[in-house]
């Protein structure tokens, strides 16, 4: 079993940066894909980014070229580089890892983006 706690937001303005942070807890964290999705209000959950164990990368259409997402095996860490923010970007955002059958979400943290 794999515990995910979220860290890193709060309040940026626009054209910011802010990183957030996927900590892991259990065994066998390096062969989950990680991914990070968030959550606006009134809106559907949508992908930001994902990464593989093999550190292979995918992005959401509206974060491509200004957020990175990373991972460091020995930390069980994951995290999320966010450049050039936008108040768009406002919602809460949600770790998430996935390996065959088994799916854990963290509690998400909330990125506002407001000047």
């Amino acid at each position: 079993q794999v515990q995910l706690v979220e860290s890193g937001g709060g309040l940026v303005q626009p054209g910011g940066s802010l990183r957030l942070s996927c900590a892991a807890s259990g065994s066998l964290f390096s062969i989950y894909t990680v991914g990070w999705y968030r959550q606006a209000p009134g809106k559907q959950r949508e992908l930001v980014a994902t990464i593989t164990p093999g550190g292979r990368t995918n992005y959401g259409d509206s974060v491509k070229g200004r957020f990175t997402i990373s991972r460091d095996h020995a930390k069980k860490t994951v995290y999320l580089q966010m450049n050039t923010v936008k108040p768009e970007d406002t919602a809460v955002y949600h770790c998430n890892a996935e390996y065959n059958n088994y799916d854990y979400w963290g509690q998400g943290t909330q990125v506002t983006v407001s000047s």
